[in-house]
């Protein structure tokens, strides 16, 4: 990486920073923002919110409110950048330990699948999610995987490669 994507990355990474910890004053949250560098092939970075007593109220039901926080953070630095950062907001790791959780899932039914030759129905999940399942399974020889339904009702069928 060159010196001036490097100064854009920390510039982009302070502005996602601020603006988060903005957002959490004005709508009367407290919380700890810090950035947190990550390897992931998109080059993204995480935004993660440390705080003890407002982490539920923050993810909402299923991580929604938190989704919603990101998308207002994403178009509010796309505003002022006039660039479409790549960042992942996340509070307390509840993202990354939700994701740990998914892939085992993932792996677990795959397990289950190529040993009974039945396919099984995920349940509802996010577009990211759906994808996480797809990458992780994509190696297995034993499985295909597939997104089916539609909207909130999207999820993965893992089948046998059998079928």
């Amino acid at each position: 990486m060159n010196l001036k994507n490097k100064f854009m990355d920390k510039k982009n990474n302070q502005i996602v920073k601020s603006l988060t910890e903005k957002l959490l004053k004005i709508i009367g949250f407290e919380g700890e923002v810090e950035i947190i560098d990550s390897k992931d092939e998109d080059n993204k970075f995480i935004c993660n919110i440390k705080t003890q007593k407002d982490a539920s109220f923050i993810i909402g039901q299923n991580g929604d409110n938190l989704q919603a926080l990101q998308h207002v953070v994403r178009l509010l630095a796309r505003k002022q950048t006039d660039e479409n950062i790549k960042f992942i907001l996340d509070v307390n790791s509840y993202k990354k330990d939700q994701e740990a959780s998914v892939v085992e899932l993932a792996k677990s039914l795959a397990k289950q699948v190529a040993l009974e030759k039945k396919a099984v129905v995920m349940r509802p999940m996010s577009a990211y999610n759906r994808r996480l399942v797809h990458m992780v399974l994509a190696d297995n020889d034993e499985v295909t995987t597939e997104s089916t339904g539609n909207d909130d009702d999207r999820r993965v069928v893992i089948k046998p490669t059998s079928l």
